[in-house]
């Protein structure tokens, strides 16, 4: 079983900069993708950036130039740089780890954390 768990969202104003981490434990041998995602109320969770395990990146459009992912692969953590933030950005950010194998050699399913608020005020 693998759990993932968020933390750094808050509240910020308009310009302001948050950093969010998230931690996946668990007997787990490595994670091919992690991303971050968010969510706000009555639309569809979309995603907001995301580091494979070789370094590829992908970004939103809407936050290229303004967030920055990482990761540590030895310690199974991600974090979300986000800086320049609009109230825009608003939402419930939830970390997502893929294509997650144990040291079974099993690979584990779909993974989310609890998801962090995020709040930015204009």
């Amino acid at each position: 079983q693998v759990q993932l768990v968020e933390s750094g969202g808050g509240w910020v104003q308009a310009g302001g900069s948050l950093r969010l981490s998230c931690a996946v434990s668990g007997s787990i041998f490595s994670i091919n993708t992690m991303r971050w995602y968010r969510q706000v109320p009555g639309k569809q969770r979309e995603l907001v950036a995301g580091l494979t395990s070789g370094g590829v990146t992908n970004y939103a459009d809407s936050v290229k130039g303004r967030f920055i992912i990482s990761r540590d692969n030895a310690k199974n953590t991600v974090e979300l740089q986000m800086n320049s933030l609009k109230p825009e950005d608003t939402g419930v950010y939830y970390c997502y780890a893929g294509g997650v194998k144990g040291y079974s050699g099993s690979y584990y399913g779909v993974n989310w954390g609890q998801g962090t608020q995020v709040t930015v005020s204009s």
